[in-house]
């Protein structure tokens, strides 16, 4: 028997396509806030938080607010996760340890996720934040340095609990 998941009839191609537009589109916070999958494979994912002022959390530093990071890391850990499972599985956070590195400047903000282990119950992904300097914005080349260094504002491992086949027929039987 396969590790691999059960796409029920789907390409994998055609699962991550769906699971793309699920993140960004079918999850009223995350269609909110703008969040962008850029890169969706199987066992990661990269999802990009744009900036809006709605998002600072220290104006006086000023930074984003640590919720923001958190959510985003969360996510991210999500996403991964969902790309190693198929249709019909559903998952759902149980831990997230955040580890905060340094404040968040207010720039877009991206979260880099890998699945670390994948069972039949639970779920773990390690999950990196990173900023990178917005082109000719001079306070971003200030605080980062020279342009393009990108800084690792925060570190995160998100534990997620894996419901198998939830709404999914049983195969050989049909759906009511």
């Amino acid at each position: 028997m396969s590790d691999a998941p059960d796409f029920l009839g789907l390409t994998e191609e055609q699962y991550l396509a769906g699971l793309r537009a699920f993140m960004e589109t079918q999850i009223p916070f995350n269609a909110f806030v703008g969040l962008r999958v850029l890169e969706l494979g199987r066992g990661h994912a990269t999802l990009l938080l744009p900036f809006r002022p709605e998002l600072v959390g220290d104006p006086f530093r000023p930074a984003l607010h640590g919720g923001t990071i958190s959510m985003l890391a969360d996510t991210a850990g999500g996403a991964a996760v969902f790309s190693g499972v198929g249709p019909g599985d559903r998952i759902s956070t149980i831990d997230l340890r955040m580890d905060y590195l340094r404040p968040a400047a207010l720039v877009d903000t991206r979260a880099e996720a890998r699945l670390v282990r994948l069972g039949g119950r639970v779920g773990v992904a390690r999950i990196q934040v990173w900023q990178e300097p917005q082109e000719g914005n001079a306070s971003d080349e200030a605080r980062f340095g020279d342009a393009g260094d990108r800084r690792l504002v925060a570190e995160s491992t998100g534990v997620y609990a894996v419901r198998r086949g939830v709404g999914v027929p049983a195969r050989g039987t049909t759906a009511p």
